[in-house]
């Protein structure tokens, strides 16, 4: 069975430092007729749990611990009965969140996520906070970046647990060795490409 792409778009509050903002969130799910993987539960659980359809769902995964990308994790991990996971680096921003409950394993740089016949590769890329990843699914030349790479540059510094430095060595050093082709489909917003970010950033 062929592994297909899905997206889920919801809307919401993202908050931080104490200022809200109104945002819209990708949520992309990669799987078969039988499993799926989610990538990041952002607002509202029901279109998410929609979208898994009954199939098994190998793992919920965050690409950081910002409240827009985790706070329908919970209800969709309940609802689907799958382990979160994220990396540790975030785990202040989760505890905002859910204080008394912990994520199920770590997200480690390295890490293999397998989904059908699908390998999904963690990469570590801390800026937009410490705990940042990204996952590359490189037989099909897509990188599934959150919120450290979009469409017209790197992703938002200058709050609390972000520096605009680390972000921009990790595009560099981590997703600039990638393919130039590699399509970039972000937690935000318009997917891009590798290619058109490295004439925006600059290598």
């Amino acid at each position: 069975m062929s592994v297909q792409l899905d997206l889920v778009v919801t809307h919401g509050i993202f908050s931080l430092d104490g200022q809200d903002f109104e945002v819209d969130n990708n949520i992309w799910l990669i799987g078969d007729d039988e499993e799926v993987l989610v990538i990041d539960a952002a607002h509202h659980a029901a279109p998410i749990v929609n979208a898994v359809a009954g199939r098994r769902l190998v793992c919920l995964c965050c690409t950081h611990g910002h409240n827009d990308h985790i706070n329908a994790a919970a209800a969709v991990a309940d609802a689907c009965a799958a382990p979160i996971r994220m990396h540790a680096a975030d785990s202040m921003l989760w505890d905002v969140v859910y204080p008394e409950r912990e994520v199920d394993s770590a997200l480690r740089e390295g890490d293999v996520l397998c989904v059908g016949s699908s390998e999904l590769h963690v990469i570590h890329t801390p800026g937009h906070s410490p705990g940042g990843c990204c996952l590359y699914w490189s037989e099909r030349d897509i990188v599934f970046s959150g919120d450290t790479l979009f469409r017209g540059g790197p992703g938002a510094t200058g709050r609390s647990f972000s520096d605009y430095d680390t972000i921009i060595a990790s595009i560099r050093t981590k997703l600039f060795t990638l393919p130039e082709r590699t399509v970039v489909h972000t937690g935000h917003g318009d997917s891009t490409s590798l290619a058109d970010e490295m004439h925006t950033i600059g290598r």
